[in-house]
């Protein structure tokens, strides 16, 4: 397999991995927290925190470790990532939270094919994906190259908990969560709020870290850590 085959299929795989981790872990949580909400958030948090970590760590020395259309936009933008490579990028991430979805529904004996009815809507929850966005694009340009992964994780972490919207931040996982009616999901008529707000919380990290020092310098087209 040719570098840009092995780039996409870490994307993809990654992000599907990503999704069956914050799916399969809120399937869990649900069934063994006895109907106590923040225990399954918990729960919920602590399984995100363990695997996003470890899936920057893996993949990150190949594609980058993105798992966000948000991120690998960013990226482009700034002239990391080849605009050649950003729509494939966007593809195989989109498509690995759908395989993500139906992975975890497949774990756990429940029907793969599912649409979600949990509704998530309103000022407040565009707000806090705006600002989880916004902060995970900073977090990921401000953080020193060899801390993104932990860094990332701590704080996906801890928006789970202080924003509206348990912190999405991302337009794959919101598209991922549209196929799954458990713990996670988001029904669809609710997404295109959640891009749009995850959307301008990506331009603004850009600017706020644009108008912060510089810390670090990429290479274009080199893997950059990141993720979502």
């Amino acid at each position: 397999m040719d570098t840009t085959g092995r780039r996409l299929l870490c994307e993809m795989l990654g992000t599907a991995l990503l999704l069956a981790i914050v799916i399969g872990s809120g399937i869990m949580a649900e069934r063994l927290a006895g109907g106590n909400v923040a225990i399954a958030l918990l729960a919920n948090t602590l399984a995100t925190v363990g695997g996003l970590y470890t899936l920057i760590e893996v993949f990150g020395p190949v594609s980058g470790a993105h798992f966000n259309p948000a991120v690998s936009t960013v990226m482009a933008w700034r002239g990391e990532l080849s605009w050649s490579l950003w729509l494939p990028y966007v593809l195989a991430q989109l498509l690995g939270a759908l395989l993500g979805a139906w992975l975890a529904h497949a774990m756990f004996d429940l029907g793969i094919l599912q649409w979600s009815t949990k509704v998530r809507t309103g000022a407040g929850q565009w707000l806090a994906e705006a600002v989880a966005t916004a902060g995970l694009v900073l977090v990921i340009l401000r953080a020193p190259a060899a801390r993104v992964a932990p860094l990332v994780a701590a704080y996906i972490g801890a928006a789970y908990w202080f924003t509206s919207s348990t912190s999405f931040a991302n337009p794959a996982a919101a598209f991922g969560r549209m196929f799954t009616d458990t713990f996670a999901g988001i029904a669809p008529a609710s997404v295109p709020g959640f891009v749009g707000a995850e959307s301008a919380g990506a331009a603004l990290g850009l600017v706020l870290h644009g108008l912060l020092a510089p810390i670090r310098d990429r290479v274009r087209d080199e893997p950059s850590d990141g993720t979502g």
